[in-house]
């Protein structure tokens, strides 16, 4: 049922149509609207799901399709739903929505409760799929004086559909031991467009580091890439260093001071230095939080939940949506760009430059950095 390839778990198709949904604006309403008009089926995958006005509106979606005979199937991320109260619960059990927790934390097996499931993906009747980066909380949602968290996801139809059932799948047998009643017949064409689904497994394979790695060293003319947390490994940080040097238009899209995990922020800076001297140019995002996991190198694009961070390579389940098209490129440049231009340039000067305080925080939180590495072997 569940194919393996030697190099990759799923093979390019063709025949695909992908759409670039930027911010809780764009995709939280798409989402809902094919929830709505489901009629056989609605999986969902996904990390951060937490009690708030943009997850009333799915329960409600959810629940409202249970009762009029579609199954639902919801797999939360235990830790992640943490803060989804126990009345949110009680309404998707009580509409029929089977729901069910991906590794219960549990103080006693401690290590075992790092392994996450940081996926973000909801598929519909085997004919659509949502995937990135966005959890089903306010931080993406844009309200009166809050501009919500910058997030990138892909809505995709066609072949590519089947894969992410089949991913599905594997996850929700793994956790509840049963087989969801889910499509696993080949979809038919949407559009011209081609993609591959690549995922991580937590403790590997880490397909998804294989793949960025592999075109970030192929890469002809530009290497972008946006991730909400940089811990890289010392491949990618080799791999970007080369590009630079190739003169290749390499470019990183971090957040600023604005983040939801300052330590990881810190962690990540202590590498700036050893990427500027190589021609990296260093971005880091004004605004706002930016949450976002996109990869552009020439024509290819990956967008989905996997940032560049050796912890969540090391243990958390991952999904990115690949897109070898020159038109979706160029959108996504275009996207990128305007990110770009919100962002203020790190320059070697001003790096070395940065005050003792930051210095030692980079310092501390590398070690913290570190010693997560030790714990894992």
């Amino acid at each position: 049922m569940f194919p393996r390839r030697s190099d990759y778990r799923f093979a390019w198709q063709e025949g695909n149509r992908f759409t670039l949904l930027i911010d809780g604006p764009q995709f939280f309403p798409a989402m809902l609207a094919a929830i709505h008009d489901a009629t056989r089926f609605v999986a969902l995958e996904m990390y951060l799901f937490e009690s708030g006005n943009i997850t009333t509106r799915i329960i409600a979606a959810l629940s409202a399709a249970a009762r009029r005979g579609v199954a639902v199937y919801v797999l939360l991320d235990h830790y992640g739903s943490l803060a989804l109260h126990d009345d949110d619960r009680a309404r998707l059990y009580d509409s029929g929505v089977q729901l069910h927790f991906y590794n219960p934390l549990a103080m006693a097996s401690w290590r075992r409760s790092l392994y996450r499931d940081h996926r973000k993906i909801l598929i519909v009747d085997g004919k659509l799929a949502f995937v990135g980066g966005a959890g089903i909380t306010d931080e993406f949602v844009a309200m009166s004086g809050y501009p919500g968290w910058r997030e990138t996801m892909v809505e995709a139809c066609g072949p590519v559909v089947r894969d992410w059932c089949v991913l599905f799948a594997e996850s929700w047998q793994r956790c509840t031991g049963k087989e969801p009643n889910i499509n696993y017949l080949p979809v038919p064409d949407a559009g011209s467009q081609r993609g591959r689904v690549v995922s991580n497994q937590a403790r590997g394979p880490w397909e998804i580091h294989r793949s960025i790695l592999n075109r970030m060293r192929s890469a002809q003319r530009h290497a972008w890439l946006a991730t909400a947390y940089f811990v890289p490994s010392w491949k990618l940080r080799r791999a970007l260093r080369f590009a630079g040097r190739a003169g290749i238009d390499v470019r990183l899209l971090l957040p600023g001071p604005l983040s939801d995990h300052p330590g990881v922020w810190h962690a990540g800076r202590r590498h700036y230095g050893g990427l500027l001297r190589h021609g990296v140019r260093i971005y880091e995002y004004q605004p706002r939080f930016m949450h976002q996991k996109v990869l552009l190198c020439d024509g290819w694009a990956s967008i989905g939940s996997s940032n560049v961070d050796r912890w969540g390579q090391r243990w958390n389940l991952e999904a990115n949506q690949e897109i070898d098209d020159a038109g979706f490129a160029r959108a996504v440049a275009a996207m990128l760009q305007a990110d770009f231009a919100q962002a203020h340039e790190i320059t070697y000067e001003e790096w070395r430059g940065r005050s003792w305080s930051r210095r030692i925080l980079e310092i501390f939180w590398g070690r913290i950095d570190t010693l997560l590495q030790r714990l894992e072997r």
